[in-house]
């Protein structure tokens, strides 16, 4: 079986090679299909009505903004292409011509030097290694044609609900969501697969929802259900677990950079948990998104704010902060400010902001004015960028001071467990005296020129300083209102991502001309004002999403589905995911029994490689020697895992985690053998097979083997084994127990790992064969999957 294992992780490698290059040949396929998806004998097809937005802005963005863009300070010839006023007015350069003018390509500038064939005159320049293809060429010829009309950039304009899309299968649909898609991949030609089997089913909900797999008490309830509702029932029942507070708060730990220390090469330990056990509460009771998001921002500057509304402002205390002799506090206070701006335009508006730090934007239409007026909301913080060390702990000024009283009468959802010490939490607070804000040259700290108030960019919505107060509750307000165009449909393409594998928009951080453009237009923009008009609910968002028959479709791949749409845009089969790195820690340890179910409280340190802090020299006092944790703190859930920024959890980094040094709203996937490599060493996943083992031989010490192996599927894959599956595993468990039975000390020495203690009783041999078994299942491609 071992060597199975090695076989079958060799062959998802070559696997992985072979999907790559098959999507670099179809590569050119796709760029030749039009917005309808259609081509004839694999040559482009022209669209009938080119659309600035989906059709002839990316080509621009891509081929042209760098020099005729937003960026003043990087324009060639005086010539904007970004905006209708700069297109449209005579050259400076060139007297008598426009770079375009409408119904004209003949007559245009910007056409003819696009098309010319002398090398000194073309565009892009030779230099700048871009090129046309003449398929965007015609597409700019043709757009030219029809009156070269711009239009606003898609994401910058506010949703509405527009009108359901009718299908010709009206039963397919569960719900409003379910007919645009049907709709678009009837555009594709594309048939929805049927839908999943129901263990698949219940696994992907479960993991979805909580994060957790199904036990045996759930699958054999929702197989043994047979009504029409047992689904939605089971789905009820998912979004009640406090479990599924969790797994929400996993996404937004990372959008909000949480770790437990400081970061920086002198790392020390600091205290921002209490925060976690807020933010699991708030998903728990279903807190809506705008207030969720209101006293993040600014819950200290609430009328008589509470010490739960001023602990959400911890959200913006996340970054990583110095404690190094020798900085300069200016130059760390301003980037304490510049982290705070990134990660609200980045996590909440879902733009790539931070590139106007020194610069005008290159591509989207946001000037440095516009960012230090945004950056002027997080200026006034009594934040410093150093503390002395008379000041200096696990939390910086201004702090939240927690107490046993506190806990006990007001913020009973914080775990402090049997300590009853104060807990300080790094919180915000807002200066009296208003700190001015200029435009700093190239962003330095020490380079101020324009004095700038606070605002925000008139391209995606002005801020009226008669409707709103120039501070962060204010610009909570203006994130809220509802003509800003980006925050519903930012959130519900986040949450989209979670359920789906990809966005509707697969940039999820970036909604500008740089972004990808939507899959499904229509539909985010219905998703974010239902959202919105319905009091920004979250579960009855996720809901939504899962109970749609897009969701629940099979993740069976066909031929087709490989060929035309290998990345699952037109979301015409359900999508195989890799869980996250804390998942796979969860699955273990939930589905032996080792599972700690505790919510909220301290971060723990399980088992970690000797040495790995200390060769490192990155922390000090508590954190410069790793010190595991013992008992049942060692059997936590991933989540509450330590985060130590300088060196964070290596199995959870080789699953592709969130280091948490900055706002990460989407993790990347990545397939690579280290990841065998701890699936087959991990001591939790070791552990874990010795335990669960060794609870199936004592719990039914007389069964026979088989009945062993089942359950170990239905704890670990969640389903019943077929009869080949049977056959292979008894052989293997067989060859296993001959030898063990040869080979005591072998088998001692196998089941030694872990600290759990080990039942009197179990029959040696038996157990190190069993455990074997069970420790190939976890190795399974289908046990960290989500199918």
């Amino acid at each position: 079986m071992n060597r199975q294992m090695r076989c079958f992780f060799s062959a998802k490698w070559l696997i992985g090679v072979a999907i790559i290059l098959v999507a670099v040949v179809l590569s050119g396929y796709f760029l030749s299909v039009n917005k309808s998806g259609r081509s004839v004998g694999g040559a482009a097809v022209l669209p009938s009505v080119v659309d600035y937005n989906f059709h002839i802005r990316p080509i621009l963005s891509d081929k042209c903004f760098a020099c005729h863009g937003p960026d003043k300070n990087a324009r060639e010839a005086d010539l904007r292409l970004d905006t209708e006023e700069g297109a449209y007015k005579a050259l400076v350069e060139t007297a008598g011509m426009h770079a375009i003018v409408p119904g004209h390509p003949d007559k245009s500038e910007a056409f003819l030097r696009i098309t010319s064939e002398d090398e000194t005159m073309r565009m892009p320049p030779m230099s700048s290694n871009l090129v046309l293809t003449t398929y965007e060429v015609k597409l700019i010829e043709r757009w030219i044609e029809q009156g070269a009309v711009y239009k606003p950039h898609w994401a910058f304009t506010a949703p509405e609900k527009v009108a359901v899309p009718k299908v010709d299968d009206e039963h397919w649909p569960v719900n409003e969501i379910d007919h645009f898609v049907l709709a678009r991949m009837g555009e594709k030609g594309f048939e929805p697969n049927p839908e999943a089997e129901k263990q698949h089913l219940l696994r992907r909900i479960s993991f979805d929802l909580t994060g957790l797999p199904p036990n045996e008490d759930q699958l054999h309830r929702f197989m043994a259900n047979r009504s029409v509702d047992s689904y939605e029932k089971m789905v009820d029942e998912l979004i009640a677990s406090p479990a599924y507070g969790e797994r929400m708060a996993m996404h937004w730990l990372d959008v909000a950079r949480y770790a437990d220390s400081y970061g920086y090469q002198d790392d020390d330990i600091r205290t921002q948990w209490p925060w976690r056990d807020w933010v699991i509460h708030a998903f728990n009771g279903n807190m809506p998104y705008d207030r969720f998001v209101t006293w993040q921002l600014a819950g200290d500057m609430l009328p008589n704010a509470t010490k739960e509304q001023v602990l959400a402002s911890a959200f913006n205390r996340n970054h990583k902060i110095t404690e190094e002799g020798g900085v300069i506090e200016e130059e760390y206070r301003v980037a304490y400010a510049i982290d705070k701006t990134n990660t609200f335009t980045k996590g909440i508006l879902g733009i790539t902001m931070e590139c106007a730090q020194c610069h005008d934007h290159k591509y989207d239409p946001f000037s440095q004015k516009n960012y230090f007026q945004l950056y002027a909301f997080f200026n006034n913080s009594l934040e410093k960028g150093l503390e002395g060390l008379v000041d200096s702990g696990p939390s910086k000024t201004p702090r939240l001071t927690i107490t046993q009283q506190d806990v006990e009468d007001i913020l009973k959802f914080i775990n402090k467990g049997g300590d009853t010490s104060a807990v300080s939490v790094s919180v915000m607070g807002e200066r009296d005296e208003v700190r001015p804000t200029y435009i700093l040259d190239r962003g330095l700290y020490d380079s101020p020129t324009e004095r700038v108030y606070p605002g925000t960019p008139e391209a995606i919505l002005s801020f009226d300083s008669a409707q709103y107060a120039p501070n962060r509750l204010g610009l909570a307000e203006w994130t809220f209102s509802k003509e800003n165009p980006l925050t519903a449909r930012v959130f519900v393409n986040q949450i989209w991502a979670m359920f789906f594998g990809r966005g509707l928009v697969a940039t999820a951080a970036d909604f500008g001309n740089q972004g990808e453009l939507p899959s499904h237009p229509e539909l985010l923009d219905w998703l974010a004002a239902d959202f919105r008009d319905n009091g920004w609910d979250v579960k009855r968002l996720v809901k939504q999403l899962v109970m749609t028959a897009t969701y629940r479709q099979s993740s069976r791949v066909t031929e087709r589905h490989l060929r035309d749409d290998p990345e699952n845009i037109y979301l015409a089969r359900s999508k195989r995911l890799r869980l996250p790195a804390e998942s796979i820690r969860d699955l273990a340890l939930a589905s032996s029994g080792l599972l700690n179910t505790e919510i909220g409280g301290p971060s723990i340190k399980p088992y970690q490689p000797d040495g790995i802090w200390e060769v490192t020299s990155s922390g000090r006092g508590s954190l410069a020697n790793y010190v595991q944790d013992h008992g049942d703190a060692l059997y936590r859930r991933g989540m509450y895992v330590f985060v130590k920024l300088t060196v964070p959890p290596p199995n959870m980094l080789i699953f592709d985690a969130s280091n948490r040094d900055m706002c990460e709203v989407t993790r990347q996937r990545t397939n690579t053998p280290l990841q065998a490599l701890v699936m087959l060493n991990d001591p939790v996943i070791l552990e874990a097979s010795r335990v669960l083992s060794g609870r199936l031989l004592m719990e039914e010490p007389e069964a026979p083997l088989e009945t062993y192996l089942i359950r170990a599927f239905r704890r670990i894959l969640s389903r019943d084994p077929s009869a080949r599956e049977l056959t292979l595993m008894e052989a293997y468990y067989k060859g296993e127990l001959d030898r063990y039975e040869g080979e005591p000390d072998a088998a001692r020495a196998f089941l030694a790992v872990g600290e759990a203690p080990e039942k009197p009783g179990v029959p040696l041999a038996e157990h190190a064969a069993l455990m074997a078994a069970v420790h190939a299942l976890y190795n399974l491609e289908e046990a960290i999957t989500r199918t």
